[in-house]
């Protein structure tokens, strides 16, 4: 649609989780520090939570990228399984062979060894799960017997759960309150500031080929942080829309009022807007 107008080699704000875009802000950058910490610190249990579309996903794969070369990786997208769909899914990931009738005793022995024979060759296993404020109970306790996985000094298997605040809520639980005792880190996401989101749409404007640094208007960008509270994925569909209507016009720059038109043909954008946001529709 646009990209020949404005010279870009990709769309800047695709919805998806491409780790090429990842923006090492405040919260974000924070976020993996204190993971690649705890990690090196030999701890089993992380956490990081945080509202919808906050990045969770696409910090988990920035993740991943980073610990290729030193851990054996498992990564779980899928919270919709019981106990034992999720055991199958850890051993696919660490690369073994099972049956269709792999019974759970066959399987969690399967587990063990191959998680000792990567400790062995000098790897720690790293299983990170999204989305785990879905996982049932049931697949919860799986998860936690294997952090028991371990020798006298360290830990073999380190687990990260990412999931959304109703996780935490879930972790109070009394019947949860083993796995609960075992995280010994937490980071809890949070919005961009308005000053963040300026440097993030320069970011991914740059990172998708532009060579403007001011495609987005100081006060076209100030409006952007405005409708979308700062919360990534609210700030990729405001941009996005707001370079469509700037193409439609044929105009160079997105205007504050290009930002307008795209906030209010987004719901969830629209109900920040107020009649004290025509203020924002002069050059």
């Amino acid at each position: 649609m646009y990209l020949e107008h404005f010279g870009f080699r990709e769309y800047p704000f695709n919805l998806t989780p491409d780790t090429d875009f990842f923006y090492a802000y405040g919260s974000h950058q924070e976020a993996l520090n204190v993971l690649l910490v705890a990690l090196a610190s030999r701890d089993g249990f992380l956490k990081v939570t945080g509202e919808v579309g906050l990045g969770k996903t696409l910090l988990c794969r920035t993740l991943l990228n980073r610990l290729k070369d030193s851990f054996a990786t498992a990564y779980l997208p899928n919270p919709h399984l019981d106990a034992h769909e999720i055991r199958n899914a850890l051993a696919r990931e660490l690369g073994i062979a099972i049956g269709e009738k792999t019974t759970a005793p066959c399987l969690t022995e399967a587990i063990q060894t191959r998680v000792l024979e990567l400790a062995h060759s000098g790897l720690r296993v790293v299983i990170l799960i999204d989305e785990a404020q879905e996982l049932s109970d049931a697949a919860l306790e799986a998860i936690r017997l294997w952090s028991n996985l371990e020798t006298e000094k360290y830990k073999l298997v380190h687990i990260i759960l990412f999931g959304q605040p109703e996780l935490d809520v879930r972790l109070r639980r009394p019947e949860l309150r083993q796995l609960a005792q075992r995280i010994s880190f937490c980071y809890r996401l949070k919005p961009m500031a308005p000053a963040i989101v300026s440097g993030y749409l320069t970011h991914r404007l740059m990172v998708a080929g532009s060579r403007d640094h001011n495609l987005f208007t100081p006060r076209a960008a100030r409006l952007v942080a405005h409708v979308s509270r700062g919360v990534p994925r609210l700030v990729n569909l405001c941009a996005h829309k707001a370079l469509l209507s700037a193409f439609g016009e044929g105009a160079e720059r997105v205007r504050p009022r290009h930002v307008l038109r795209a906030a209010a043909d987004t719901e969830t954008l629209r109900s920040h807007l107020s009649w004290s946001n025509r203020l924002w529709s002069r050059p």
